[in-house]
């Protein structure tokens, strides 16, 4: 089969939305070459990615890189990604360059050869993420391991976002708990969720593909019992009430959907956002307290930021 290579160059703040809109667009898969990765610290003890070449990376910038299926209507579906790439401005994402180049490859050249860098990653406190196909044995009685194959849905657990709620998920999840996952992907989160002893899990994204990958996924890690996997526009639709709220996705929706979240926990529930670049974490913190929440942590890494707010126990709104 035949495939379009579509590289964008654009900046790190722009990884996360530009990477959705290519998912959006019906992706068979999305590189990220961000030349940051070269100089990062890693614990090879876990088997960590460490052996990298320059020469696979632009000397500024960050390259995305996704796959599309060479069709008709290639042409229409690449003119709507530039356009939506190009609307992220109107959200005061820099999009950098923004120079797009097309290639045309096979199936198996990108298919399997990505693999290759996805090793075992100790993400938290208790939390390793391991490749499905990898062969990982626990280091210590108490870790969790949370098998994952991303399939076609971008996200291999181990972007900074991901790994502030993995990290986030085990303080605030003591066991017993429901959780619900807005915008699942590859469903990390719920799937770390249900290993950590949350009784019960909603795991939901908008986009068929991620949803697929999602329930492949929890069958993988044998948690079919806990976590429950729909296709949903975020809270539309949602009944009942959460002890934890996780959501791992634009700053911009969070702020859209701070109050339906405040409506979906329970009193004493706390939200763990993340997916939030540092100029946009005081819009966040402004309309979680504005929808009736108490903010109790922010943490940053790599100039992304999670924050986590608790719904106050002795008032409902």
């Amino acid at each position: 089969m035949k495939w379009s290579e579509i590289s964008i160059h654009t900046t790190q703040e722009a990884v996360e939305p530009i990477s959705h809109i290519l998912h959006e667009a019906g992706a068979g898969g999305v590189v990220i070459e961000d030349p940051a990765d070269l100089f990062k610290e890693r614990d090879t003890k876990f088997g960590e990615i460490f052996q990298l070449s320059a020469d696979d990376y632009p000397e500024d910038g960050v390259i995305l890189k996704a796959y599309l299926q060479m069709n008709s209507f290639l042409s229409e579906t690449v003119d709507n990604i530039k356009q939506a790439v190009t609307q992220l401005e109107f959200y005061d994402i820099d999009i950098g360059r923004n120079e797009v180049i097309l290639n045309e490859v096979h199936e198996e050249e990108w298919a399997t050869a990505w693999k290759k860098y996805y090793k075992p990653v100790k993400v938290g406190e208790r939390i390793t993420i391991s490749p499905s196909w990898e062969n990982y044995n626990r280091v210590t009685e108490n870790e969790i391991v949370v098998q994952l194959d991303p399939g076609m849905a971008f996200g291999t657990g181990t972007h900074p976002t991901t790994v502030l709620c993995i990290q986030a998920l085990e303080r605030y999840i003591k066991g017993k708990e429901s959780v619900l996952d807005v915008g699942t992907g590859s469903g990390v989160l719920a799937i770390a969720s249900a290993k950590l002893g949350a009784s019960s899990i909603e795991a939901i994204d908008l986009d068929e593909v991620a949803v697929e990958a999602a329930l492949d996924n929890v069958k993988i890690n044998e948690v079919e019992s806990s976590v429950n996997v729909t296709q949903g526009n975020l809270l539309d639709h949602i009944t009942g009430t959460y002890d934890v709220l996780a959501a791992n996705i634009l700053a911009e929706v969070i702020v859209e959907m701070s109050e339906d979240a405040y409506k979906a926990l329970k009193p004493g529930g706390v939200i763990i956002t993340s997916g939030i670049i540092e100029k946009k974490r005081n819009l966040v913190k402004e309309s979680l307290t504005q929808a009736g929440f108490q903010i109790i942590e922010v943490v940053e890494m790599e100039g992304w930021v999670a924050i986590a707010a608790e719904k106050k126990a002795e008032e409902q709104k």
